[in-house]
């Protein structure tokens, strides 16, 4: 394992289009659900503990070379909103373009020949961290911390939130982080010995009706 390849990859700069979506936040703004610190916090642990275990466990059984459509389509069922469904394309094609450069290599070869309209990004991730010398567990992690991160920078910009508070806020979940990576890498080992059917498949029902919202308005800042 490369400690900096995994820096590389779960780094916020790395090109992967992660910048222009807020993981629903945005929604929950203008909602006013989400006002303050506390209440990016809250966010953050229901998204982490739902989707981010979810495409977590993809993204890790992804890492342990399991059938890429296979896990497509396990991805395309646990996420029933439109909307989400082509964000997570879209960024797995963005995503695609950057770990191919910087990990060109048949494994990601291959999977953008089988998907030339771009795989899910849980998917493309895990297959890039094993490009990068990476295992399950440190895809998870990436998916993880991708998953409160954006919301957390995402916050500072449409709230003005002191981006101190917003990184005292990821810091204190850092345990909650690392115990999703782990079940979520222990769930896709047990996945690929009894099948993908026992994947995680926790939901965030509200997630997925304030994305078809977002989708909808004529403004926004954030793409998702």
């Amino acid at each position: 394992m490369s400690r900096s390849a995994l820096l590389v990859l779960a780094d916020g700069r790395f090109p992967a289009g992660g910048h222009a979506h807020s993981g629903g936040a945005e929604a929950a703004v203008k909602a006013g659900r989400l006002k303050d610190a506390a209440g990016l916090a809250a966010f953050c642990r229901g998204r982490l503990h739902t989707t981010g275990l979810t495409t977590a466990a993809l993204a890790a059984a992804a890492a342990l070379d399991a059938d890429p459509h296979a896990l497509d389509e396990a991805a395309d069922a646990r996420t029933p909103s439109p909307a989400l469904r082509a964000t997570s394309r879209r960024l797995g094609r963005q995503l695609m373009r950057a770990a191919r450069a910087a990990w060109p290599g048949p494994e990601l070869d291959a999977l953008a020949a089988a998907f030339p309209r771009g795989a899910h990004q849980p998917v493309v991730l895990g297959t890039a961290a094993r490009a990068a010398g990476l295992g399950p567990e440190d895809a998870a992690h990436c998916v993880a911390y991708e998953t409160v991160s954006g919301p957390a920078t995402a916050v500072v910009r449409l709230l003005g939130l002191d981006p101190f508070q917003a990184t005292a806020v990821l810091a204190r979940l850092a345990p909650e982080l690392d115990q999703v990576a782990a079940r979520a890498a222990r769930d896709a080992g047990i996945a690929l010995r009894e099948g993908l059917d026992v994947l995680p498949a926790a939901s965030a029902p509200l997630l997925d009706l304030t994305a078809e919202q977002h989708a909808a308005w004529p403004v926004r800042l954030f793409a998702s």
